[in-house]
């Protein structure tokens, strides 16, 4: 089950909740009872090694 994190616009409170996707996304603040805004996350690729665009993009070496 995917977590989002959220942060509300009255009090900063920042809490995760494991949702699914299906399920509509949290409205109030747990502490203060305030609005919510659902906070977007950093993509969870990373590349590692060579580097694909050397190995798999690069234009071919002139010998």
């Amino acid at each position: 089950m995917p977590t989002y994190s959220y942060v509300c616009k009255s009090c900063e409170h920042t809490f995760d909740a494991q949702q699914s996707i299906h399920d509509e996304a949290l409205k109030t603040c747990p502490e203060c009872k305030g609005e919510l805004r659902k906070v977007l996350g950093e993509v969870g690729v990373t590349f590692k090694g060579s580097g694909f665009y050397r190995t798999d993009n690069a234009a071919p070496k002139s010998d």
